[in-house]
């Protein structure tokens, strides 16, 4: 069993030390109570548990503190994808929902499995989940400002259950001022995909990632042999050629845990059950 989470990147300016800290321990919180319900459920039930943990702190840009858009609503998506089964469901400019993850599980029942805007809200509506508003202080605050926060955010999660089985999840709140009825990649098979060989979860800026197909390439190039390391190394070349930003975490069905950015820096943790890796 192995697991993995990212929650977007990270500023390394001197004064975000107090920030960094936090981050830093609510991602091992997180990946240890994810690790420990990944011993009793599976990758797919464990990467909807993690990525709701994480929509829950107002640390990360995903759920609750997700970026307020130009017209000064918060809109957010979010994606899983069943590695055993390829199906994929995901919703897109979400409104008032406290976890689209949620909704994006939920659409795994259903034949129209990624919905967007209005139909998404509504389709949370009619399956119980009600209105709830996302923004915190900090982020009207930043809207007001025309500021932006500490870096571009996404959270995700990939794990490889007991049974071999691989699944990943990926919910954002926005990069934040972005134009009314912006896609991100959240709910693409470029920012989420999984299969039985490999599951990959991104962040950074997801017009980057769709151009550059980065989860779906490097989750292909693991199908077709290349080792987890060369599938990644391989793809992040190609980004450089557009000066591509953009993190992907990811793990392949021999248990193999790789991650890696073009730009620093991407925060992530992982657990195996005995070690644990924080970004620093």
């Amino acid at each position: 069993m192995k697991l993995i989470i990212h929650g977007g990147f990270f500023s390394e300016s001197s004064t975000d030390l107090q920030t960094k800290k936090a981050k830093q321990e609510a991602l091992i919180s997180i990946v240890k109570q994810s690790y420990e319900y990944l011993k009793t459920h599976t990758a797919l039930e464990t990467v909807i548990f993690a990525v709701s943990l994480l929509e829950d702190d107002p640390l990360f840009n995903a759920g609750i503190g997700s970026q307020i858009q130009s017209d000064g609503k918060i809109r957010m998506s979010a994606s899983v994808m069943d590695g055993e089964t390829k199906k994929m469901s995901g919703v897109i400019n979400i409104e008032e929902v406290k976890n689209p993850i949620l909704v994006a599980q939920k659409l795994l029942d259903v034949d129209d499995r990624i919905l967007g805007g209005e139909g998404a809200t509504q389709f949370a509506r009619k399956n119980g989940f009600s209105a709830f508003s996302t923004e915190i202080p900090q982020r009207r605050e930043e809207y007001a400002a025309k500021l932006k926060s500490n870096g571009t955010g996404t959270v995700g999660c990939v794990a490889l259950d007991k049974n071999g089985k691989i699944a990943a999840a990926t919910s954002t709140g926005g990069k934040g001022f972005e134009m009314v009825g912006r896609i991100s990649d959240s709910a693409t098979v470029a920012g989420n995909f999984a299969n039985e060989n490999c599951g990959v979860s991104c962040t950074g800026v997801g017009e980057d990632i769709v151009s550059g197909a980065v989860a779906a390439k490097i989750v292909t190039r693991v199908t077709d042999g290349f080792p987890i390391k060369e599938a990644f190394a391989k793809t992040f070349e190609e980004l450089k050629t557009f000066d591509g930003f953009a993190g992907a975490i990811g793990i392949d069905k021999n248990g193999t845990i790789f991650r890696q950015d073009s730009h620093p820096k991407m925060v992530f943790a992982w657990f195996d059950g005995e070690k644990t890796e924080v970004f620093d």
